[in-house]
């Protein structure tokens, strides 16, 4: 009721002054009317005065129309009325929630926003120390101030007394020159250094080291300046001591963030092993490998590779290596005492990794440099691969050696340590030694991205140095130049100070550099690590006079400010020439693309890796089609090389000694002599290479069908062809074939007896083509000894020699002979040979006993032959007289059955052979192949020998060049995400 007072009083000002009475009622409790008891229920008495006393009130005020609505109408205005106030109260009720549910969250956040920051800042370090170090900024400025208020006051304060110009006024200008030489030194290093403990007026150092040359004496004018200098160099050592603390804080700080940037790497790397994810790699490693990739590219030094790289180069024995060692932190190259240790480059990428490891670029293997057996073992390997790079009789080689060292803390560069460049050759030197590392200095000096960090050591005369010619030559302006000089600590004592500091100033060689450094790479001791060494280096440069007097500044000092020079004026190279290298090999690419697609339109560019996995393929294909050869043709071909192979002694050792022999019965009993020698002997092995023999010809003759194919590649011809000669080379027909083969050749030769007329027949056919075949060798060897035949002279214009000539009379009167005696022995008797001289003498021919004998064999082997081949034609019939009577049979046969029994060895030694082959030696030839293509495919010198021609050139270097293109691409996003 409240609320529709409220609501009511909005819209008639009536109502206004009755809220208290309404608000009187609304809180009224109402029930004891609603039970018709006037009392309120049950006595209660106060109250039920009250709630009369409030119900006659609200009567009243009826009564009076103040509560009454006009009419019916006014009634339900008042309704609409109070629905809009309701849904506004509704609306704004919603607003005011919101905004607190805002506030509430804004302030929740706030909290723990808060909370979180603490817990953040109770976690760093305590850095309170830094105040009672640090001066503020007003007592620093003041400070600052007044050491330049006094250093005005003391210069004008310094008159020189009369009494004093006995004395050289070169003196007085070197003691001046000296004496603000000290103050502008000590002030320089001041500021550079922040000191908060040097606070001392301008009155204070005004009165001290005030100067009145008026009234005092030299001597007294020579203490005060001796004062002056004590207290300078007090300033300056304390200076120096304040710049050391500090420097150790901040190496702890370091120390502490590459550990904690270790455990961070860790932690990452163990969370993303499970995904099996590709790994990102570093923009250094990415650097890298697109000089990998150029290296192998440019191995003829005829393309512009241009892209940065810090290239150490020094003397021998100059302290170039430790140099690096000490930048690596880590001991990774092999020593040697006074020798050549460097004879190749070493290309070396520094990058940081939660574990200080290295490795080569074509290895899996990781050394860890910690251990010191990893570190013995990775400076035996450097030194093997070094000295197989070397070939021909070297002494150094151009081959980069590629490696990778990673650890917490290190900087990211790339480093290519060179040769040592030497003044004299030794005798066991290559005579061009001293050329060739000078060359392969020059070569990578001449790049105009490269940074020199040119090494010079310190503890020899700088007249020595054959480095700095060759550095002011290649970079004559110093824009790409660090100069090192190293064995500082044994400088000190031998080198005059004003002489060092020519150096470091630039003053002392003919060369400009960015910078001038001074290190320390050791004591000379082998076995000192990295940790002790950069500890002597600290140490030496804290108590150095080089140091205290001012010769070295502080950054110029220490091979950690070197790192970090390097490291920024190498990224800084990068990021300068990297898009015009880019641009460079786009260039390139385009124009190798466009000779390929006027060369070879409709071919693809493929590489030599590519080309010789297709080579492989038609190779082990063509071997697959060895294996389909049918067994018939196998036989075909194992019966034809043995015969081929036999054939000379079977006439020569075993047929024509028994057939020459005079009776049946000899020569059967020879030749059952002869038979079983040779088959326990010889025709095992000789059957056996026969074998061998007929599969390399097999199988090359399946190549040659493959060459004459439409679709035959005569590129791949040379590499299918050193494939094939190579395994064939090394197969072998295995041992236990030639003993089964023995066994089989024994039992065959056993059986003396041919079984029936179709082996007969086949006997016969093979005696009479072998005895054809060896009748027309025996009739091309007299033709070429006796000359042509008179037919031969008339048609085709030939004429006989006068050996030739001499050789017929010989002839005629041995065809007497012949005539004579149809079976006539082999050999001709004395008697027969003094005839036939003594007839020759009267034809005025002279001829010696050996001469007639010589024209002798070739004039009865013809004859014997033609009287077997007669008697290969009788026998061809003779088969049934042969069953009936065996060898006594009236037809002499016993020749025929020499070559059934021989045709009979054959055939079951080419059965074997071809199992063998089938079975065997296919597959053992197949892996063999396998085994020599494998070998070819990992030797990419024997592909570059075998795989030729411009095709093959012309897609490798454009391949070569994609490939490097794209990997600048991909190093140039990377470096464009990381700015």
């Amino acid at each position: 009721m409240a609320q529709l007072l409220r609501g009511w009083s909005s819209i008639d000002p009536r109502f206004k002054h009755i809220r208290p009475v309404v608000y009187t009622v609304s809180r009224v409790n109402f029930s004891g009317f609603t039970t018709g008891n006037g009392n309120g229920g049950n006595g209660a008495g106060n109250g039920g005065s009250n709630h009369s006393t409030a119900w006659s009130r609200y009567n009243y005020y009826r009564q009076q129309e103040f509560l009454r609505p006009p009419n019916a109408s006014g009634w339900q205005y008042y309704g609409q009325q109070r629905n809009y106030g309701m849904l506004i109260g509704r609306v704004l009720r919603g607003v005011l929630k919101l905004r607190y549910l805002v506030l509430g969250s804004a302030i929740g956040g706030g909290v723990t926003l808060n909370k979180r920051y603490e817990e953040w800042k109770d976690g760093l370090p305590d850095m309170k120390w830094l105040e009672e170090v640090l001066p503020d900024n007003e007592k620093w400025a003041g400070f600052t101030k007044n050491l330049l208020a006094v250093k005005d006051a003391v210069k004008d304060s310094i008159e020189i007394d009369p009494r004093l110009k006995q004395l050289s006024e070169h003196k007085l200008n070197e003691w001046r020159q000296w004496f603000d030489q000290r103050l502008d030194n000590a002030i320089e290093a001041a500021e550079t250094q922040q000191n908060p403990q040097i606070e001392t007026t301008k009155e204070e150092l005004k009165a001290k080291n005030t100067v009145n040359a008026k009234g005092l004496n030299a001597e007294e004018s020579r203490k005060r300046v001796d004062t002056l200098q004590a207290q300078v160099d007090s300033l300056q050592t304390e200076i120096m001591n304040v710049q050391l603390k500090y420097q150790r804080e901040v190496e702890k700080l370091e120390k502490e963030n590459r550990d904690l940037r270790q455990q961070y790497l860790i932690l990452r790397t163990n969370r993303k092993q499970p995904t099996k994810k590709r790994i990102k790699k570093s923009l250094i490693d990415m650097y890298s490998e697109v000089l990998d990739e150029l290296s192998g590219y440019d191995t003829s030094y005829t393309t512009a590779d241009h892209l940065p790289r810090v290239v150490v180069v020094g003397d021998q024995s100059s302290g170039k290596t430790s140099v690096l060692e000490s930048i690596a932190q880590a001991r990774i190259f092999p020593r040697g005492s006074g020798e050549m240790m460097t004879r190749a480059p070493v290309k070396v990428t520094l990058s940081e990794g939660p574990y200080h490891v290295a490795q080569f670029r074509d290895s899996e293997r990781e050394y860890d440099l910690t251990k010191e057996s990893d570190l013995a073992e990775l400076r035996r390997d450097v030194e093997i691969r070094m000295r197989n790079s070397v070939r021909g009789g070297k002494t150094v080689s151009m081959d980069v050696i590629s490696m990778t060292v990673k650890g917490p803390g290190l900087q990211r560069m790339v480093l290519v340590d060179l040769p040592g460049i030497i003044s004299t050759q030794t005798v066991d030197m290559a005579p061009d030694t001293r050329d060739q590392i000078k060359h392969m200095t020059e070569h990578y000096m001449s790049n105009p991205n490269a940074i020199i960090l040119c090494i010079q050591d310190g503890s020899v005369d700088a007249e020595r140095s054959n480095v700095t010619d060759l550095v002011s030559q290649c970079d004559p302006l110093g824009k790409r130049t660090i100069f090192v000089l190293t064995k500082v600590d044994l400088a000190e004592d031998l080198a005059d100070p004003n002489r060092i500091r020519k150096i470091l100033s630039g003053k002392l060689f003919p060369m400009k550099a960015l910078g001038y450094f001074a290190v320390v790479t050791g004591r000379g001791r082998k076995d000192d690590s990295i940790e002790t060494i950069r500890e002597y280096e600290e140490k030496f440069f804290k108590n150095s006079k080089l140091f205290q007097s001012g010769v070295t500044m502080s950054h110029q000092v220490t091979t950690r400010n070197l790192s970090l020079a390097v490291a920024d004026r190498f990224w800084k190279m990068v990021r300068e020439t990297i898009e015009q290298q880019a641009d460079a090999f786009k260039a390139t690419r385009f124009n190798l693309e466009t000779e390929w697609k006027n060369n070879f339109p409709r071919l693809r560019e493929s590489g030599r890796d590519e080309l010789f996995e297709k080579a492989k393929g038609e190779v082990l294909d063509e071997v697959v089609n060895l294996s389909q050869v049918s067994a018939k043709k196998w036989e075909e071909l194992m019966n034809s090389k043995l015969w081929e192979k036999l054939s000379s002694y079977v006439f020569e050792n075993i047929y024509l000694p028994a057939a020459q022999s005079g009776s049946q019965n000899s020569f059967n009993t020879m030749v059952d002599i002869k038979l079983r020698q040779w088959a326990e002997q010889a025709l095992p092995a000789k059957s056996v290479e026969a074998g061998w023999e007929a599969l390399q010809k097999e199988f090359q003759h399946l190549m040659e069908v493959a060459r004459r194919t439409p679709d035959h590649d005569d590129l791949y011809d040379n590499l299918k062809s050193a494939v094939i000669d190579e395994a064939i080379r090394r197969h072998s027909w295995e041992d236990k074939a030639i003993d089964m083969l023995r066994v089989i050749q024994l039992n065959t030769l056993e059986d003396r007896s041919v079984h029936d007329k179709q082996e007969w027949d086949q006997a016969v056919r093979f005696f009479e083509a072998s005895v054809k075949d060896k009748l027309q060798a025996t009739e091309k060897t007299i033709g070429e000894m006796f000359g042509p035949t008179t037919s031969q002279k008339w048609l085709h214009w030939r004429s006989s020699t006068e050996e030739q000539n001499k050789r017929r009379h010989v002839k005629s009167e041995l065809d007497k002979i012949l005539d004579s005696d149809s079976k006539h022995s082999p050999t001709l008797s004395y008697d027969e040979l003094t005839t036939v001289r003594k007839n020759l003498q009267r034809c005025n021919v002279e001829v010696e006993t050996d001469y007639i004998r010589e024209t002798w064999y070739p004039i009865y082997r013809r004859h014997f032959l033609k009287q077997a081949l007669n008697r290969a034609y009788d026998c061809r019939k003779a088969y049934y007289l042969y069953s009936q009577q065996g060898n006594d049979c009236e037809v002499n046969c016993s020749d025929v059955v020499l070559f059934w029994r021989i045709q009979q060895v054959i055939k079951v030694t080419a059965n074997a052979l071809r199992q063998q082959v089938i079975n065997r030696e296919a597959r053992r030839l197949d892996k063999e192949i396998k085994e020599v293509l494998d070998e070819y495919g990992e030797d990419d010198e024997k592909k570059l020998q075998l795989l030729t021609g411009k095709r093959v050139q012309l897609a490798e270097e454009l391949i070569r060049v994609r490939q490097i293109q794209e990997k600048l691409e991909e190093f140039i996003n990377a470096l464009n995400l990381e700015k």
